[in-house]
């Protein structure tokens, strides 16, 4: 591996406490040669003192702007809106290669900086499989969170927790009433994080993948009374609901949780909604009469950011130590530049991962 320098940025979200790389694998990163910056940040799970431990270098929050232009900059989330000219390779979730709002903005501001970008959601193997994410503790999240709601136990504003505590509250308590619930996408990681949280609640969920979402009986999904949607389409399908069927007097679904949140996109199984929700207000209501409540938070495995961040750390820590100009990286390398032909973006200068 050539020389690497990885700036590990603070995130600009406020209710993100979560860490591609938590203190044990940056250990492993500084004893492997990585140079390793990282910034100063009040939420982030693990206190700045634990990098400065095993080696890291310390920068302040968002000093990333001003980072060598080798440097490789690593975080999860958004980018603040400035500034307008990315210079560096950046590694993180962007959203912006279905075409999402404020995707071609985000590309563009790469394009004017010549920097890059590495999407996380699209370091995947040979085979397409992607190779870190956050989906098991999504998917786990999204459903204890659509139990609690339905049975009348969830509490806003969110705050993170351990899952210890999670799991406590999600134990049946005498007089609670029984009620199916769906999961879709059941044999992916989110899909698998569902069903081990809806079982810890008592239940025993009906799950659905490909097989049965092909020629999708939609009056028995409707006759569920939970749903969570972990399905990450990739090509477009027919829609699982639709504004009539939120409509249907046979209706019996109350809860649902959208673990994927593809507002927006073309590729929305779910195109009843038009906005996520947030830790603040985490439920809207789609219908009063008879009711139907929308969980659709995007950012869900930040909610048990010490797990979440040390499973997806484990993941993504070989990636790191053998990052070059071949394999993921290069793939992710040409996934931007397709991604920015697509819109008629002309690129800077992106050059070599």
């Amino acid at each position: 591996m050539t020389e690497l320098h990885l700036w590990l940025r603070h995130e600009d979200r406020p209710t993100e406490r979560r860490t591609p790389v938590v203190p044990s694998d940056a250990r492993r990163l500084v004893e492997s040669g990585v140079t390793l910056t990282v910034e100063e940040s009040p939420q982030r799970i693990f206190p700045i003192e634990e990098y400065e431990a095993v080696g890291a270098r310390v920068a302040p929050a968002g000093s990333w702007v001003a980072a060598p232009p080798a440097a490789v900059v690593l975080g999860l989330k958004e980018l603040p809106d400035g500034p307008a000219e990315l210079t560096h390779r950046h590694i993180f979730f962007g959203h912006a290669y279905k075409r999402q709002p404020g995707a071609e903005d985000l590309l563009r501001r790469f394009a004017a900086g010549g920097g890059a970008l590495l999407d996380l959601e699209y370091l995947v193997d040979d085979h397409g499989r992607r190779l870190a994410a956050f989906g098991y503790w999504a998917g786990y999240l999204g459903a204890a969170l659509a139990v609690l709601q339905h049975r009348g136990r969830l509490v806003a504003p969110l705050t993170p927790t351990s899952k210890e505590e999670l799991d406590e509250t999600l134990r049946p308590a005498a007089g609670d009433e029984e009620f199916s619930a769906l999961v879709i996408g059941a044999l992916g990681r989110s899909g698998r994080g569902a069903h081990v949280a809806l079982r810890a609640a008592g239940l025993d969920p009906t799950c659905w993948d490909l097989e049965e979402t092909r020629d999708l009986d939609r009056a028995a999904l409707l006759a569920h009374d939970v749903m969570v949607n972990c399905v990450l389409a990739t090509t477009p399908v027919p829609p699982f609901l639709r504004e009539t069927d939120l409509d249907d007097p046979a209706r019996r679904l109350r809860t649902l949780c959208d673990v994927t949140c593809d507002v927006g996109s073309a590729l929305n199984v779910l195109p009843v909604y038009d906005r996520t929700t947030e830790w603040d207000e985490p439920v809207r209501r789609l219908r009063k009469e008879p009711p139907l409540d929308l969980i659709a938070i995007d950012n869900l495995p930040s909610l048990l950011p010490k797990e979440s961040s040390e499973g997806f750390s484990g993941q993504l820590l070989p990636l790191l130590l053998d990052f070059g100009t071949g394999g993921p990286w290069g793939r992710g390398l040409d996934r931007f530049r397709a991604a920015c032909r697509e819109l008629g973006i002309v690129e800077g200068e992106s050059g070599d991962v």
